[in-house]
């Protein structure tokens, strides 16, 4: 009888071993096509701090595609703020914020972010991903639609289909477009989400024409500015404030510390009802970990800065005009962008890859974008300025790109 269970267990083992390397096999397949594809993503593993350069594998490298676009990354009061609260607070937060993971810093900050945006309250997330996860999947279901910009980002993408909602894609920053399908659809509630200022294109979106058709259609408009809070605008507030556009036309406000700011995390801006709801539904915000408390500190330290060195939103324009400046007289084939992002489309992604390891080579870090970040045929260079750049290391990106392309 023994020999017969062990012999069963044996089979059993062999089985499972086997449905195991198929498994494996079909996914070593699958990343062979992906090489073969010239897609396959590498990460880069830096040997310094983030900055305007960095170190790669012993390689020093001008940086030209952080989101570190004002350089807070490295600011000494956010580094002080940081290790100051980590002394007091301890690294972690312990928690979720509706069990005991909030302390007092996480409610400045709500309040501090709620001030900054002319909004009634704020909700802090872990990233930007996250926050526009909560969005589509408290305030979207079944019965709903979610409307989408063509270009918009993953997260976005992501968060309608949790949703369960029905998802419509409207073509990219085309309000007419939009006006056709919020028409067409015979949804309950209808949920427009946009990115302010695109990730990969870098152009930014008519907000006030989208605002006109969400309001003749009966539709709730969230702005993503991941991309353009803390940089742009008078002081920082991102596109809304840079178009003058009135707080109660965006009912749902988002963005992230990640880039602009030089942290990490996020959060959601709207009336009092609005980040109720979210507290009590929103499954990112009450089943993850809250910040670490030192994180947020140093996000406090970092709209401090925003508010006291503005020279670095002038810097930063300066350098973007100098650089499309310089591109379009040497006939580089840039989109369309007025922000930090300056897209180089190559077109082809093995092209894309090899002028980046060209790059490489010559001391730029500048990583190749390819599909399905992108749409085929569209691959390139993702290049981003910081305000901590020079004009000599601009120059130097100018020239470089001149003698490869």
């Amino acid at each position: 009888m023994s020999s017969q269970i062990d012999s069963s267990k044996d089979k059993s083992i062999r089985e499972n071993r086997s449905r195991c390397d198929s498994f494996v096999d079909r996914l070593e397949q699958k990343l062979k096509c992906r090489r073969e594809q010239n897609l396959f993503r590498k990460r880069h593993t830096l040997a310094s701090r983030q900055g305007s350069t960095v170190k790669i594998d012993n390689h020093e490298l001008i940086n030209f595609c952080s989101n570190d676009y004002l350089g807070l990354a490295n600011h000494p009061e956010m580094v002080s703020a940081f290790k100051k609260t980590a002394d007091q607070y301890g690294v972690g937060s312990g928690a979720s914020s509706l069990v005991c993971g909030r302390c007092d810093l996480h409610q400045r900050l709500e309040e501090k972010l709620a001030e900054k945006t002319g909004r009634e309250a704020a909700l802090l997330f872990p990233s930007g991903y996250m926050a526009n996860l909560a969005v589509a999947t408290t305030f979207a279901g079944r019965a709903d639609g979610v409307f989408l910009d063509r270009l918009a980002h993953a997260s976005l993408i992501d968060a309608a289909r949790l949703s369960n909602a029905r998802l419509h894609r409207y073509q990219h920053v085309d309000p007419s477009s939009l006006d056709l399908a919020l028409k067409k659809s015979s949804s309950n509630e209808k949920l427009v989400l946009t990115d302010a200022v695109f990730s990969m294109d870098g152009d930014k979106a008519p907000l006030k024409e989208l605002i006109s058709v969400c309001n003749v259609n009966h539709a709730v408009l969230v702005v993503d500015d991941a991309h353009g809070f803390g940089v742009l605008g008078k002081t920082g507030g991102g596109l809304l404030e840079e178009k003058e556009i009135p707080v109660g036309d965006v009912p749902i406000f988002v963005a992230t510390f990640g880039k602009a700011l030089g942290t990490a995390g996020a959060f959601i801006a709207a009336d009092q009802t609005i980040i109720e709801t979210l507290i009590q539904f929103a499954r990112t915000y009450i089943y993850t970990t809250a910040q670490p408390p030192a994180l947020v500190s140093a996000t406090l330290a970092s709209l401090e800065v925003l508010e006291s060195e503005s020279w670095r939103r002038e810097k930063l324009g300066a350098l973007v005009k100098r650089f499309c400046s310089g591109a379009s007289a040497l006939g580089l084939n840039l989109l369309s962008s007025e922000t930090a992002i300056q897209p180089l489309v190559i077109g082809g992604s093995e092209n894309a890859s090899r002028i980046s390891h060209n790059l490489f080579d010559k001391g730029f870090l500048i990583t190749a974008i390819r599909p399905p970040t992108v749409p085929e045929g569209s691959a390139r260079l993702r290049i981003t300025l910081s305000a901590v750049h020079t004009e000599e290391q601009v120059d130097r990106l100018l020239e470089t790109l001149g003698s490869l392309l």
